[in-house]
């Protein structure tokens, strides 16, 4: 008579595959966690009674310690911060990553010291699984938190600081490389630029993309004018540059904000876009498409950011090896050059 094979039990991945759902929702169900919807519940409960799980006592010891809730803090100074597109492309990508692993998204806005203070409670309570953080100037204290922390932390974005272990972030010097090297394609031999806040590495990584590209040609970059990314910054920034390089032909904006400004200014200064100066902007938001002339600009995957520092996230969080990100840019063309 054959030997009896010994009975191999279920994996938890098994009956995360069979009920069509996370190992993470698996998992919170498992461990009674909420923050699980009832369909959900209901087909994974299903699963474990048709493959007979049994839970491993050590794994359920460590999975209900898990919050099923992930901060994303935005660093900035402005209150009004929301207001920017930008910024809802990417709440919305993080919010649709974090529901399809079952996991609530805590939203911080870190504008004043309080709010920060409130940021460091949040962390070291652990009242979420995990944080992602974004727009983080040089020095930021909430960087150091992060880094100091007990909690995994995605960046959005490097900081200028240090490198972290787990980050996504855009080709941002690839793309205001591109930007440039459009314009000096068009003709184009005194191409000046707006750049960022330069306790910024988004604005430094920009403004050395365009330093390359006016060197690659052979031309000396001029000294650039800064703004801190507001359609109000980048006209008064236009109207400092005019000033000092009358014979400017091209402008390397480092966002659609700001380039925006720039095309006010230069038509209050009676110059013709395109034909008397080229713009280009950086991000591609739905303002490149309503100004006038629409606005030629890099495009940058602001959802796919916001969803891929999510997806890095939650595998962090189950235990997954992960490390930086770098999403790709492309130049859109437009009337604007």
């Amino acid at each position: 008579m054959a030997e009896e094979l010994p009975h191999r039990h279920a994996t938890l991945d098994e009956v995360a595959a069979l009920a069509g759902v996370s190992r993470s929702v698996a998992s919170r169900v498992i461990n009674n966690a909420p923050h699980v919807s009832r369909a959900k519940r209901e087909s994974v409960e299903k699963a474990i009674r048709k493959l007979g799980y049994v839970p491993d006592p050590k794994a359920r010891a460590l999975a209900t310690r898990q919050a099923g809730a992930a901060a994303l803090v935005i660093s900035r100074d402005d209150p009004e911060v929301l207001t920017d597109p930008f910024f809802g492309q990417l709440i919305a990508g993080v919010a649709g990553a974090l529901e399809e692993a079952d996991l609530h998204m805590m939203l911080c806005v870190a504008a004043t010291p309080r709010g920060r203070e409130r940021v460091e409670q949040l962390v070291r309570s652990r009242l979420v699984d995990g944080v992602m953080l974004t727009a983080s100037h040089e020095d930021d204290p909430l960087a150091r938190i992060a880094k100091e922390g007990p909690l995994p932390v995605v960046f959005g974005g490097r900081p200028v600081d240090f490198e972290p272990r787990w980050y996504v972030d855009i080709d941002n010097v690839g793309g205001a490389r591109e930007a440039t090297e459009h314009l000096l394609a068009r003709g184009r031999t005194r191409v000046v630029t707006i750049c960022g806040p330069q306790d910024t590495e988004v604005a430094r990584s920009r403004h050395r993309g365009y330093r390359e590209a006016m060197t690659l040609a052979g031309l000396a970059p001029r000294p650039p004018e800064a703004g801190d990314f507001s359609e109000a910054a980048g006209a008064a920034a236009m109207t400092r540059l005019l000033k000092a390089h009358p014979d400017l032909d091209g402008v390397v904006a480092a966002n659609d904000n700001m380039a925006a400004g720039a095309l006010r200014a230069l038509r209050g200064a009676g110059r013709s876009v395109p034909e008397d100066v080229a713009v280009v902007g950086f991000d591609d938001l739905a303002v490149a498409q309503l100004t006038d002339p629409a606005l030629t600009t890099i495009h940058q995957p602001i959802r796919d950011l916001g969803r891929e520092m999510a997806r890095m996230l939650v595998g962090v969080v189950a235990g997954r090896t992960a490390g930086p990100l770098i999403l790709p840019t492309h130049l859109v063309k437009r009337s604007s050059t």
